[in-house]
């Protein structure tokens, strides 16, 4: 039997993981059109990002509040191979500058890049927001570019509210 190294059935798990979010959307959509599956999508996100949050809680013993939102969140990224730089801000809270995301590589490998802004300012709001609310009340983020949108980055600050 074939053994895998970590670092392989890592890529194995996020190669699936990517493969099924996609799958089932374009099958969604397939069958209802573009708007139901993107509501569908929004549907899942808006529990997804609770079970993401919550498990690396429970393996790393991470609290509530933005520096364990910080390292809960940068976690994430790292796992998803997300390119990216994250910063402290005056006056608390942290930003995280994305100068890559591989979402929006997908789609447009999958000549579906058109609509690629459309998901993303969809999706990552919720999922922000999800995220926020995980670790703790009085967590609020913003952004003001997506990569998706045609900027050259994705700038996200969680701040306190």
């Amino acid at each position: 039997m074939a053994r895998l190294t970590g670092k392989q059935a890592a890529d194995y798990f996020r190669r699936c993981f990517g493969a099924v979010d996609g799958l089932w959307c374009m099958k969604v959509e397939e069958r209802y059109g573009f708007e139901v599956a993107l509501d569908v999508d929004r549907a899942v996100w808006e529990v997804f990002p609770k079970i993401q949050a919550r498990k690396l809680k429970e393996l790393t013993g991470l609290g509530n509040g933005l520096e364990a939102l910080k390292e809960a969140y940068t976690t994430k990224l790292e796992l998803e191979d997300y390119e990216f730089v994250v910063e402290d801000l005056p006056g608390g809270g942290f930003s995280i500058t994305l100068s890559e995301c591989p979402w929006h590589g997908v789609m447009l490998r999958s000549g579906r890049g058109h609509l690629s802004g459309r998901v993303g300012s969809t999706i990552c709001p919720t999922e922000y927001g999800v995220w926020a609310a995980e670790f703790g009340p009085g967590i609020t983020w913003e952004q003001d570019s997506r990569i998706c949108e045609g900027d050259q980055t994705c700038t996200i600050r969680f701040k306190p509210a």
